[in-house]
């Protein structure tokens, strides 16, 4: 029989199977700052093996993924050819998206920023991964301005301006936050002002030249939105200053237009008060103020997919960090964050760079996980959250959020892999692990919760509330299966890892199994290989001074 054939984007290496080992997620205390009980995450690491570590505890409970991935322009990578390079970028996505996928819960979304270098081939990637009905539409988001050196080849090439972010949801119930953003110009259908005291109607100009705020014979569509004291007069008038629109109630609309002149009242069927001149309704400014992303009430513009007021030249020390070269400014992740989520929400970042995505949702109450590859993991990002943590921290969405400071991180590094090969090319437990650190990793390699019982020393971990791990080094005796037997309930159940065992303890108990390490985990997965990158780099820092 014929193979079923699929529409599919296909490069060098795409069924190469990899087969990741899960890690055990280490604390380093000395770089965790803040709140002790804190469930935000910075992970120094290799972010496929990150990505595994956590997909047994997280799977389907991250609200929001943000990943800003290396955008392939030619810096990424070294010493390959054209074809070579763009598989390993495919393959570097294509390993990490499906992991992704798992972690998002069932109302969650990705977001994938790029430029034009990879997205389109990113967005059929992920057709694949999440479906093609999952796709929710594509941001193009101005990142610069066409200047400087950029304009050189202007006669040959169009000038880059966008990059362009990919919006994927897990499943069909998401619901989205509309945001709005500022209005930049006063819009001249607002021209009339309801005097709802007197019930007369004059036009807008002539009652702001009254009030001393603009001068005589001003024209509406010259009104200046931004102007602070007009600004205070129409949010304070919101309820007075109108336009008017044909719709209404048929009955009213011939009512109306029989009584030119003559303003009428009339309640429509949501029991709001509206009101009719001359056949046509008035709609009242209040219907075009909205809550704005700094949280003020003003003139609003409902946010679609193209964002060009988001600052993204002036970002190089934002969070107290130098990082130049590809630092994404706060306020896209504000946006993000509140298009998509909620206070108490986790989000992630698997290419958390300087750690905007971190700072960004620690000031505004989003649990995180963050995870970075580079050194600056350590130089970067836990200084710019120490300071964010602190108050210091005054740049970025400080002001818009007020935010003053508070809060805590957890910094993890992962364990070294669970097995290496000695002198004699033979797989041994890593020297460098105590008991404590095997019975965790061996209880991630078998799917069980590591939970250290207080009492009875052989419950270990947990898959269900009856099914046990115990993880030891001892040599297993009859005498002490038969200890650990008396203290079981008849429906628990244990997997015993253990290095030895003597024969008679294999079949001796129906409810207790025995497996025999190292050998258990050979050919369980890859061990030993802490480097998924591909030799895939960001581009190379640029150090600038503050101005």
């Amino acid at each position: 029989m014929a193979k079923k054939q699929k529409l599919e984007l296909t490069w060098i290496g795409k069924d190469d199977e990899v087969r990741l080992e899960p890690r055990v997620l280490i604390e380093n205390p000395e770089l965790s700052y803040g709140d002790a009980d804190t469930e935000n995450m910075i992970i120094h690491g290799d972010n496929l093996l990150a990505l595994k570590a956590l997909e047994q505890d997280y799977a389907g409970q991250v609200k929001c993924i943000y990943i800003d991935p290396p955008f392939n322009t030619g810096n990424a990578f070294e010493h390959y050819d054209d074809n070579m390079e763009h598989s390993l970028w495919l393959s570097l996505m294509h390993k990490r998206a499906k992991i992704l996928h798992s972690l998002l819960s069932s109302d969650g979304v990705l977001i994938v920023h790029l430029d034009d270098q990879e997205v389109f081939y990113m967005k059929v990637l992920l057709d694949e991964i999440f479906g093609r009905d999952k796709f929710i539409t594509s941001i193009a988001v101005r990142s610069s301005t066409p200047s400087g050196l950029k304009t050189t080849h202007k006669n040959k090439t169009i000038i880059k301006q966008k990059d362009i972010v990919l919006v994927y949801k897990k499943n069909k119930d998401l619901r989205i936050n509309p945001q709005y953003t500022q209005r930049a110009k006063w819009d001249s259908h607002y021209a009339s002002f309801f005097d709802r005291r007197t019930k007369t109607v004059r036009k807008l100009v002539d009652v702001l030249f009254e009030e001393g705020i603009v001068e005589e014979n001003t024209k509406v569509k010259n009104l200046d939105a931004n102007n602070k004291k007009f600004k205070e007069f129409y949010t304070k008038h919101k309820y007075s200053i109108f336009q008017t629109q044909p719709t209404m109630p048929k009955d009213i609309k011939e009512k109306s237009k029989n009584t030119p002149d003559e303003i009428i009242a009339y309640i429509d069927s949501e029991g709001i008060e509206n009101f009719a001149l001359n056949g046509r309704r008035f709609v009242f400014l209040e219907n075009s103020m909205n809550i704005l992303e700094d949280g003020t009430d003003d003139l609003g513009i409902l946010l679609c997919d193209f964002w060009s007021d988001i600052d993204f030249q002036n970002t190089q020390n934002e969070g107290g960090v130098s990082f130049p070269a590809s630092k994404k400014p706060e306020k896209l992740l504000l946006r993000i964050f509140k298009l998509f989520t909620s206070e108490g929400d986790l989000v992630m970042d698997s290419f958390l760079g300087s750690g905007t995505t971190a700072a960004a949702a620690h000031k505004m109450n989003r649990k995180y996980i963050g995870i970075e590859l580079g050194n600056h993991a350590i130089t970067h990002v836990a200084p710019r959250l120490n300071n964010v943590i602190d108050g210091k921290d005054k740049a970025g969405i400080t002001d818009i959020l007020n935010w003053k400071g508070g809060g805590g991180f957890k910094f993890y590094t992962l364990a070294p892999s669970l097995l290496k090969k000695d002198k004699f090319d033979n797989w041994i437990i890593e020297p460098s692990y105590n008991a404590e650190l095997l019975a965790s990793a061996l209880a991630k390699q078998e799917a069980f919760t590591y939970y250290p019982d207080s009492e009875l020393f052989w419950k270990q971990g947990y898959s269900t509330e009856n099914d046990f791990i115990f993880t030891t080094t001892q040599f297993i005796t009859v005498e002490l299966l038969d200890r650990i037997h008396e203290d079981m309930g008849e429906d628990e159940s244990l997997l015993i890892c253990a290095k030895r065992f003597q024969d008679a303890c294999v079949s001796k108990y129906e409810n207790i199994t025995l497996k025999k390490i190292p050998k258990v985990l050979l050919g369980k997965c890859e061990f030993d290989k802490d480097d998924y990158s591909l030799n895939i780099t960001e581009s190379e820092e640029v150090e600038v001074e503050d101005e």
